[in-house]
């Protein structure tokens, strides 16, 4: 083998210097080696086939380049299909494609590519405010909902939507209201309703079309904190919607989308003791047309019935140690999410209500390892989204941590910083509200 080894060596020094100073030289036959693993050195040398029938070297053709050993990367590239050409479609075969197809698919894109097919024509941006094409959308499967998001930057321009199926946050500029300064405090429909500061004005908005309406202020005068909830009329928001308000002290109104008013139906039960204490830090939960509030002292739930307009109050115990904690709810059922702490440990647990006991049943919890992050330090949660998907809000001195929790999968998921465009700063998260992503939903 020593001697195969030299004359490799010999045969590729002998090829070197030919490449450098025979160039401009007469031609003359280069010699290559295929294989050295079925012959002897005097086979390999002389090049002869005398008896052994070894084709060791093999003279190539005069001034015939060698084949060189290409990078990895080249030959991945031609492996590769290539994703740089531009298909041309096929005009005989695209023109005739029904028309009624085009809204069956793109109602079943998801979010981010409805919006880039828009681009195509006017024609095809024209589809999203077609009464065939809400109806499309509604009967397409829903994939997960967004979460409308207000963050403590100064600027005008605060709102952040964040996409939980690509991991990515948006920044829209949403057209602003008035008095600029509102809070997002429910969401039905692909509509979410915004409240300002003075609990008094409401607006009506569609994030992911930048539309925003302003219904009529409710008429009860003076300040008061209040709890919102919305329901839809029908299946979609083109049936129309409602948005309640409730107040500590038992005052309610329902706003009708169909008649643009308010009205106080009924009035509120004197079975029920008054003053309430409603739990803002939690939001209302909508199923079908029941909203649920979160009360204290004492601990439950009261229920409203928009359709029959019916309360009902629950006395329900709350699991022991608990501190935050908002409603949730999940395929009609109504759920509980809290932190839980007992001496210098906390945790994050999920409870759902049983009907038949009316008591709170532990369903899951955070993985232990990530609580272990929370290990004495003193942690307030806000619960971002209450539906289906849950955004936590989990803060602690020098500490913001987003997190979001699948009530179908049972799944825990860090969400990524929340970044501006234009800066390179962290953005807290000060409230927000889950909302379905429905481009064709109207205020």
């Amino acid at each position: 083998m020593g001697e195969v080894a030299a004359l490799r060596q010999l045969v590729g020094q002998v090829q070197e210097l030919w490449d450098l100073y025979g160039a401009n030289a007469h031609p003359l036959p280069r010699w290559y080696l295929l294989d050295f693993e079925h012959g002897s050195i005097m086979d390999d040398y002389c090049g002869g086939r005398s008896g052994y029938n070894s084709e060791l070297l093999k003279i190539m053709e005069a001034n015939q380049s060698p084949p060189r050993k290409r990078p990895r990367r080249d030959r991945n590239r031609e492996k590769a299909p290539s994703s740089n050409k531009t298909e041309v479609m096929q005009q005989e075969i695209w023109r005739d494609f029904p028309e009624d197809l085009f809204e069956t698919v793109i109602a079943r894109l998801p979010v981010a590519a409805i919006f880039r097919f828009r681009t195509v024509c006017r024609k095809w941006s024209s589809l999203l405010g077609s009464d065939s094409f809400s109806h499309q959308y509604s009967e397409a499967p829903r994939g997960l909902p967004w979460f409308y998001t207000i963050t403590h930057e100064n600027a005008n321009n605060n709102v952040a939507m964040y996409d939980p199926s690509l991991k990515k946050w948006h920044h829209p500029s949403v057209p602003l209201t008035p008095t600029k300064i509102v809070i997002p405090v429910a969401s039905v429909g692909g509509l979410v309703c915004l409240l300002d500061l003075s609990h008094k004005n409401f607006y009506i908005c569609n994030p992911l079309m930048q539309s925003l309406k302003e219904i009529p202020p409710r008429s009860v005068q003076g300040w008061s904190r209040v709890a919102v909830g919305m329901v839809l009329n029908g299946r979609s928001s083109s049936d129309g919607y409602k948005v309640m308000w409730f107040g500590n002290d038992g005052t309610f109104e329902v706003y009708d989308s169909t008649k643009n008013m308010w009205s106080c139906p009924g009035t509120f039960p004197p079975s029920i003791k008054l003053p309430l204490a409603l739990n803002f830090r939690s939001q209302p939960v909508a199923v079908g047309s029941t909203v649920y509030f979160m009360c204290a002292e004492p601990d439950g739930v009261l229920s409203y019935d928009v359709s029959t307009g019916i309360w009902r109050q629950f006395a329900i115990p709350l699991p022991p140690h608990l501190t935050d904690h908002t409603l949730a709810e999940f395929q009609g059922r109504v759920m509980l999410v809290g932190l839980l702490c007992k001496n210098a440990a906390t945790c994050v647990c999920i409870w759902e209500l049983q009907k038949m006991t009316l008591l709170w049943k532990e369903v899951d919890r955070m993985p232990n390892i990530w609580c272990l992050e929370f290990y004495g330090k003193h942690m307030k949660m806000t619960c971002l989204g209450n539906s289906g998907l849950l955004m936590l809000s989990l803060k602690a001195k020098r500490m913001n941590r987003l997190v979001t929790y699948n009530l179908l999968k049972r799944e825990w998921q860090k969400v990524p910083d929340c970044v501006l465009p234009y800066s390179r700063k962290k953005q807290w998260i000060a409230c927000g509200t889950a909302f379905d992503p429905v481009p064709c939903a109207l205020a």
